[in-house]
């Protein structure tokens, strides 16, 4: 690395100077500290969100991590709090004793937090013994939300019988292939000349496993066939050959991958609640045209399924109703994890075009009429994102601004702490499952850089004493 920013001659330098691997454990501790203050010293005082997981990693420890967002200068800003090990069980008063812990050692207060948003697992979501009501009692002001990702989950998961016993076959299928039989399916693509030479596992914990298994599949049919009858799999052969189960397994290919189209764009960092719930409720919309439009047999929104209609005579009506079923309950699924009810929030999105909100205090009403009047906010609200917008305005009109804050402060999803522990996973390998990822994690993923100049200068002192 020296060698390519600098020069050869700066690489030998480098090469001469002997750190050990305990010096090189000990720079990375003095750098993670000194992150750790640099966040501490910025969130004293400040409104802030958390969302927090717990999970196990390659070395079977338990670990407990926390995220937060918080108001800085102009902007919302989004990092690690911490990453613990759990050395108990993982239970809510666990997990709440050692948030708690780090909040008071710091200097935090619980008072300042106006949201958590977590999985609905019973440990984090219980209403009764969760850690949300936990935290409900510190903190009587903090929303919790359930993470939007895992209720996208878990509307999409359900299957009818007949489309279940197709993904059962699918899931049979690629099974057989990648445990035994990878080297010979891959030759058979390769002679075929398909694009991919390979299929993809399958897991329920992966939220974009089921589209890319069932795409890869449909592309790759005509070599699973051949595979299977090499193999003298006759009877799941003849399913490859059967138009109705090709149909079926198009369409799957075709719906998941719209799901997986929705759930990329749910993650990200920065997503409030009013951007998530907009792609919600757009997803759902277009549920109901697709509906529609089978309801007229049009398969065109579904284009595995309109390209495989187009090259057979099988007649798609016969089929047509499962889709519709699974169409319909897909829109059920998904109004009862996600009501609608945001309209309420219309005034935050686009107060220059929203009605007049109502269960607003005089003060408030006078304010909103203020902001809307104001044409040079409204010039401004188009050049920034909602939060800049809605932090400028709270400097000038504190009482409307404060209360839009605290409704784009909240977390939306727990998308950072599943890079947190994907970042975890690339960090402790086998190779180095006796790492104590604390401190590594956070010089890996914060968003703070390292004050080296400060860093140096502590280093030098302690030296010449």
């Amino acid at each position: 690395m020296v060698s390519v920013m600098l020069d050869d001659a700066s690489a030998a330098k480098i090469k001469t100077i002997p750190l050990s691997n305990d010096t090189v454990a000990r720079r990375i501790n003095d750098i993670a500290d000194d992150l750790k203050e640099q966040l501490v010293e910025k969130l004293k005082d400040k409104r802030f969100a958390l969302q927090f997981d717990e999970a196990i990693d390659s070395n079977k420890d338990c670990l407990f991590i926390a995220y937060v967002r918080f108001v800085m200068t102009n902007s919302l800003c989004e990092d690690l709090l911490f990453c613990k090990y759990v050395r108990d069980r993982a239970t809510a008063e666990e997990l709440f004793k050692m948030l708690d812990c780090f909040l008071t050692e710091n200097g935090l207060k619980w008072e300042n937090c106006i949201g958590v948003c977590s999985d609905g697992a019973q440990t984090m979501a219980g209403m009764r013994k969760g850690l949300r009501t936990l935290i409900k009692k510190a903190s009587p002001n903090a929303e919790w939300t359930h993470c939007i990702l895992h209720r996208e989950a878990l509307a999409s998961r359900h299957l009818s019988s007949e489309l279940s016993e197709v993904m059962t076959d699918i899931v049979g299928v690629v099974n057989l292939i990648k445990t035994r039989k990878t080297r010979v399916f891959s030759a058979i693509c390769e002679e075929m000349g398909a694009e991919h030479q390979a299929v993809l596992f399958h897991s329920e914990a992966r939220w974009l496993s089921r589209g890319k298994v069932l795409s890869r599949v449909f592309e790759l049919r005509e070599e699973i066939r051949m595979f299977l009858e090499q193999e003298h799999k006759y009877e799941v052969a003849r399913k490859f050959s059967d138009e109705n189960f090709l149909m079926k397994l198009a369409y799957l290919s075709d719906i998941f991958g719209k799901l997986n189209e929705l759930n990329l764009q749910l993650q990200g960092k920065n997503q409030h609640l009013l951007q998530v719930t907009d792609k919600i409720n757009s997803f759902t919309r277009k549920l109901a045209m697709w509906g529609r439009r089978l309801d007229e047999g049009n398969t065109v929104s579904f284009e595995n399924l309109q390209e495989f209609v187009d090259t057979t005579d099988y007649d798609v009506t016969s089929v047509i109703p499962y889709f519709k079923q699974h169409i319909s309950s897909l829109m059920g699924f998904f109004t009862k994890y996600f009501p609608k009810n945001s309209s309420q929030y219309d005034w935050v999105r686009d107060p220059f075009n929203a009605p007049a909100p109502t269960g607003f205090s005089l003060a408030e009403k006078e304010q909103f009429i203020e902001i809307t009047s104001d044409s040079i906010l409204r010039l401004s609200f188009t050049s920034q994102t909602l939060s800049e917008f809605w932090l400028n305005v709270e400097k000038q009109y504190p009482l409307l601004g404060q209360r839009a804050v605290h409704i784009l402060l909240p977390f939306a999803t727990s998308y950072l702490c599943e890079t947190g522990f994907s970042a975890v996973a690339a960090l402790k390998s086998k190779y180095r499952s006796r790492l104590h990822i604390e401190k590594e994690l956070r010089v890996a993923v914060s968003c703070f850089k390292p004050l080296f100049e400060k860093l140096c200068i502590a280093k030098r002192a302690h030296c010449s004493h």
